[in-house]
C-alpha cells in the first residue's frame, strides 16, 4: 500500500500543478453589450422543397446582453439575453400564400455557449431557448384582395402559433484589445429545432454576424 501511495505522489503533485496553473491563467470574465442586425428566414420542414425557390431572407433587429465567465486559460462559459426580431419572406406566387407575404416575430432569447480561446480567435456553440412575445403576418395586396396585416395569436387552434423555441447556436469571434474595453466581431449560425407554428412547418435559421463591446468586470 506505502508503495502504490508514493508511486502516486507525484502525479498528484502533477495535476496539482496543472490545475493552478490553469486556474490562475483563466480567461478574463467579462460583461458585453450589443445592438445589430441579423438574416433570418424559415425551414418549412416537408415543404421545403416547394418553398425555396419563393423564399428570401429577413433582416431583423438583435439587442441583449452577454457576460464571458473565465473558467480556464481556452474555455469559458458564456450565457447571453437578448430580444430578437426574425421572421421571414415569401415571394409571389408562393404555394403557401400566393401573394408575397413577410412573417415576423418577436422573441426573447437566451443562449448558453461553451467558448474555446485560440490567443484572440475563438470558437463557441450551445443550446438557446426563445420565448416568442409577439409577432406580426403582411400578406400583399393582388387584383383581388387588399392588403393585410394581422397579428400573430399563440393558443391551441389551427392557425396559432407557439410561445417556445429552442435549438443551437455556433460560431466563431475574433477579439480586438481597446484602451479600456474589448471589441468582439462574432459570426454565428442559429438552428431552430421546435416547429413555431401549428398551420404549417417553420423552423428558424439565423445567421449573425455582430459587434460587441465588453469591460472586464473587477476582481
Amino acid at each position: 500500500m506505502q508503495t502504490n501511495i508514493k508511486s502516486l505522489a507525484p502525479l498528484a503533485a502533477i495535476a496539482l500543478i496543472f490545475t493552478f496553473s490553469m486556474s490562475s491563467s483563466a480567461q478574463t470574465s467579462r460583461f458585453g453589450i450589443s445592438v445589430n442586425s441579423l438574416t433570418t428566414n424559415f425551414n418549412y420542414g416537408t415543404s421545403e422543397n416547394g418553398l425555396e425557390p419563393y423564399k428570401k431572407n429577413y433582416r431583423g433587429l438583435q439587442a441583449g446582453i452577454s457576460y464571458q465567465a473565465g473558467i480556464t486559460s481556452m474555455f469559458s462559459v458564456v450565457p447571453e439575453l437578448y430580444f430578437a426580431m426574425k421572421g421571414g419572406t415569401l415571394k409571389q406566387n408562393n404555394p403557401l400564400t400566393e401573394a408575397k407575404s413577410t412573417l415576423r416575430i418577436n422573441s426573447v432569447e437566451m443562449p448558453v455557449l461553451a467558448r474555446l480561446h485560440f490567443n484572440k480567435l475563438y470558437l463557441n456553440a450551445g443550446p438557446y431557448a426563445g420565448y416568442n412575445v409577439g409577432g406580426r403576418l403582411k400578406i400583399d395586396g393582388t387584383n383581388t384582395s387588399p392588403e393585410a396585416t394581422t397579428r400573430l395569436s399563440f393558443g391551441n387552434s389551427s392557425a396559432d402559433f407557439k410561445r417556445w423555441d429552442a435549438g443551437f447556436q455556433a460560431g466563431a469571434g475574433y477579439n480586438f484589445n481597446l484602451k479600456q474595453s474589448i471589441l468582439t466581431l462574432d459570426v454565428r449560425y442559429g438552428y431552430g429545432m421546435v416547429n413555431i407554428s401549428k398551420d404549417v412547418e417553420r423552423y428558424n435559421r439565423m445567421l449573425n454576424i455582430s459587434v460587441q463591446v465588453s469591460k472586464p468586470s473587477k476582481n
